[in-house]
């Protein structure tokens, strides 16, 4: 497990890349809460979205997960953990006026960009008006 990316993965950059194309600027890696610590793949801090990348097997994708025979009791309870700290943290978020957005690693890029430049533009809207 040492060797997996928390940061910088190859889904994370692309969707960079589609946003950056958009015109779009946001900031990378942004702690967003203290205790107990959570950090953004992109945030865009003026308007308060935070998205997030999810990988298919570490947050159990419902298309692509898979359970391991290997050690099942220990992944089956690493991965269900892991999808209870995403709620906890997207609850968290909202209940301080954050957009949550996550997207699947799996994801089209451009599609996902696009869904983040909607939510962006409303939030601007939202601002404006």
């Amino acid at each position: 497990m040492q060797r997996v990316r928390r940061a910088d993965t190859s889904a994370e950059s692309a969707l960079r890349r589609a946003l950056h194309a958009r015109g779009l600027r946001y900031r990378v890696q942004v702690p967003l809460l203290a205790k107990p610590r959570r950090v953004a793949d992109v945030a865009f801090s003026g308007l308060r979205i935070a998205v997030f990348v999810d990988g298919c097997f570490w947050h159990g994708c419902p298309l692509h997960a898979t359970w391991p025979k290997r050690n099942a009791e220990f992944w089956r309870a690493k991965i269900l953990a892991n999808q209870a700290r995403d709620r906890d943290t997207d609850a968290r978020l909202r209940a301080d006026g954050w957009d949550v957005i996550r997207v699947w690693a799996h994801e089209d890029p451009e599609v996902a960009a696009e869904r983040i430049a909607k939510a962006v533009e409303a939030r601007r809207e939202g601002r404006s008006g």
